[in-house]
C-alpha cells in the first residue's frame, strides 16, 4: 500500500512553508500527503500581513474526517495557533497509533507570531508527551527550555531539558549556528550529531516546515528515526543550495530536490 502522512498546521498562499510545503514535500517522497489547516496566513516572500486562526472545532472535524478514512501512516504538526486548538490536537494525539512530529512553529521567519505565548505551557504540558520527535530550532528551543542557546554545548543541554518534559526524542537544529548546520538529537539519553555545509543565501523560507515533513515521509514509510532523520537532513540541504529564488523577499527552498 502506498504509505501516507498527515500535516496540521497552518497555510501559507506563497507555497513555501506550512502545509503548502508540506505536502509538497510528502509529494517528492512519494508518499500520499493529507492536510489539516489550522490557521490561515496572508503572506508572501516579503512578510507576513495577517494570520486568522481556526476554530478548534473546525480543526477537530478535519481530523477526525481524515483518521476515520485514511489513516496516516505518520503524522506532524506545524502552527497551531492557541491554546484551544493546541488541547484539542492533543486530546486526539492521545489515541495515534502511528508516530508524530511536532515541530513548534512559534514564529514566521519574518517575525509574525505564529503560536500566542499563552500556549506555550499548553504545548510543553499536553502535546509534547505524545510526540515522537519534536524538532525546534535555536530559538524555540531556548523558549521551551528557558536556556540560552547559542552553542553544541547548550544546544545539547537544551535537548535533554526538553526530553525531560515527555517526547520520545528531541532534535535540535542548529541552522542558525555560526558555522556548519549542525542538528543535534537527543533519544533516550544518547546524542546524535547531524552535519551539513553552511549554505549562504537569504532563500530559506519553509526550512522548518519542510525538514520536519521530510523526517514525516521517511518516517511513514516505515524508516527507523535516526534513518528518517538522514534522509532528510540531506534533503533539506539540496532542497535549500538549489532554491529557486523565488519573489522579492525571503524565497522558498526547493521542493524537487
Amino acid at each position: 500500500m502506498i504509505p501516507t502522512a498527515l500535516s496540521i498546521a497552518g497555510s501559507d498562499p506563497s507555497g513555501g512553508a506550512g502545509i503548502q510545503a508540506d505536502l509538497k514535500t510528502f509529494h517528492q517522497h512519494k508518499v500520499y500527503g493529507m492536510a489539516v489547516i489550522t490557521l490561515l496566513t496572508v503572506q508572501n516572500t516579503c512578510g507576513v500581513q495577517t494570520v486568522y486562526v481556526m476554530k478548534p472545532v473546525q480543526v477537530i472535524r478535519q481530523l477526525e474526517a481524515v483518521l476515520a478514512d485514511i489513516p496516516p501512516r505518520a503524522a506532524k504538526t506545524g502552527a497551531l495557533g492557541d491554546e484551544k486548538i493546541l488541547r484539542a490536537v492533543a486530546r486526539c494525539a492521545r489515541k495515534f497509533r502511528f508516530p508524530l512530529v511536532v515541530d513548534p512553529v512559534m514564529v514566521s521567519k519574518h517575525g509574525a507570531l505564529l503560536l500566542k505565548r499563552s500556549a506555550i505551557h499548553v504545548f510543553i504540558k499536553e502535546l509534547m508527551p505524545y510526540a515522537t520527535l519534536v524538532t525546534p530550532n535555536l530559538c524555540e528551543a531556548e523558549v521551551l527550555s528557558g536556556i540560552r542557546v547559542r552553542d553544541p554545548e547548550s544546544m545539547e543541554k537544551a535537548a535533554r531539558i526538553i526530553a525531560g518534559f515527555g517526547p520520545q526524542a528531541v532534535l535540535v537544529k542548529g541552522g542558525h549556528l555560526r558555522e556548519e548546520a549542525m542538528d543535534l538529537l537527543c533519544r533516550r539519553g544518547r546524542i546524535q550529531i547531524f552535519k551539513a555545509p553552511r549554505i549562504r543565501t537569504q532563500h530559506t523560507h519553509g526550512t522548518g516546515c519542510t525538514y520536519s515533513a521530510a523526517i514525516t515521509a521517511e518516517l511513514a514509510k516505515g524508516k527507523d528515526l535516526f534513518s528518517a532523520i538522514t534522509s532528510a537532513k540531506k534533503f533539506i540541504t539540496r532542497a535549500i543550495r538549489t532554491n529557486p529564488g523565488l519573489g522579492h523577499g525571503m524565497g522558498s527552498v526547493n521542493h524537487f530536490a
